[in-house]
């Protein structure tokens, strides 16, 4: 398993992360992508060990909790042979305060996950979203309070726009506090959104991203095909994930699942495991999140690894899904020589 730094940090993680999302299944949406209980999520861990895969990845509103508990019986009494990665902002609970990264809520919510986790800290604690509520500096000063306390050791953010990351970094420097290493951003091959502002603001200030959904929302498991039905089980069946997940053009969809279908005969690899290893070649990644409902599925994924693409196979899948960027980036595309993009 290959390891690289998490940004700026100094700090090393594997490059594959297991995802927990499926972990728990209580809800809608989280019964749409699984419902790994203890014994099978104690065996998907012993898996990710056994191939050098030690990051672990979780949030708080993970099925309500439940996913942070399932992990921390999996991992019990091998803490230390593990990395967790956590999540806190959205809603949990009822109240007015049960939600946000206020002072109180972010306390609130490291506290919980600790408990639930069973852990006196957690490796890497981010931000599920941008609270726009809440000042800059209560947020970026309640983080590096955390840290001082030992109860998270890094910290990151996900799904911020541009302006949202480098103001929230400029308060950070401004103020001598700890700063973002780690960005927990959506992108896959027909989700190509990061590489406009994102991943150069990544470039720039030292920020990793740390992939999620890096199957495009399921659409890239090799199953889902030109003329044929969607797979009985997929999260892509449930309404409330396709009305809050990626929107991807059918046609669209199906160039590029034809390109990798083209690129996987000629490697000798499954539909995903190219698509996995496509988006280790990518600039800023650190690390991609995989999730898994069961054995098989993990040991697919864990394919990804330990082999490379081709810089004309890359070209290749970067053609078929390319498209057309926004403004003001298709301008500044017109004028490399003075502004180059990142890839």
């Amino acid at each position: 398993m290959e390891y690289r730094q998490l940004g700026a940090s100094g700090f090393k993680v594997p490059v594959l992360s297991l995802g927990t999302g499926t972990f728990g299944g209580s809800g809608e949406l989280f019964k749409a992508w699984g419902a790994t209980e203890v014994a099978e999520a104690t065996r998907l861990v012993d898996i990710c060990l056994e191939a050098g895969l030690t990051m672990f990845d979780t949030a708080d509103v993970y099925s309500q909790g439940k996913a942070e508990e399932i992990l921390g019986q999996a991992i019990k009494g091998r803490r230390d042979q593990v990395i967790i990665s956590t999540k806190a902002t959205f809603r949990r609970g009822d109240g007015p305060n049960d939600v946000g990264s206020s002072r109180y809520h972010l306390i609130k919510s490291v506290e919980g996950s600790l408990k639930r986790l069973g852990t006196d800290f957690i490796d890497l604690f981010q931000l599920h979203g941008f609270d726009a509520m809440t000042p800059i500096e209560e947020v970026v000063s309640t983080l590096d309070d955390l840290v001082k306390a030992g109860k998270i050791r890094y910290v990151g953010c996900s799904n911020f726009s541009g302006w949202h990351l480098m103001k929230s970094l400029a308060v950070s420097e401004k103020y001598g506090l700890t700063r973002y290493v780690a960005h927990q951003a959506y992108y896959s091959l027909v989700g190509r959104d990061y590489e406009w502002e994102l991943m150069p603001l990544a470039l720039d200030q030292g920020v990793g991203a740390v992939v999620w959904s890096p199957l495009g929302w399921g659409r890239l498991t090799g199953k889902i095909r030109r003329g044929q039905p969607k797979p009985e089980i997929s999260r892509l069946n449930s309404k409330l994930a396709t009305d809050i997940g990626p929107q991807v053009p059918e046609e669209y969809l199906y160039r590029v699942v034809d390109a990798l279908d083209e690129v996987a005969a000629e490697v000798g690899k499954s539909v995903p495991q190219v698509a996995l290893n496509w988006l280790l070649q990518r600039p800023s990644v650190a690390n991609i999140i995989i999730g898994a409902r069961n054995e098989e599925q993990l040991k697919q994924n864990l394919g990804a690894v330990g082999w490379n693409l081709t810089k004309e196979q890359v070209a290749r899948l970067d053609a078929a899904s390319a498209t057309p960027a926004a403004y003001p980036y298709w301008h500044q595309h017109g004028f490399a020589e003075r502004n180059p993009p990142p890839v």
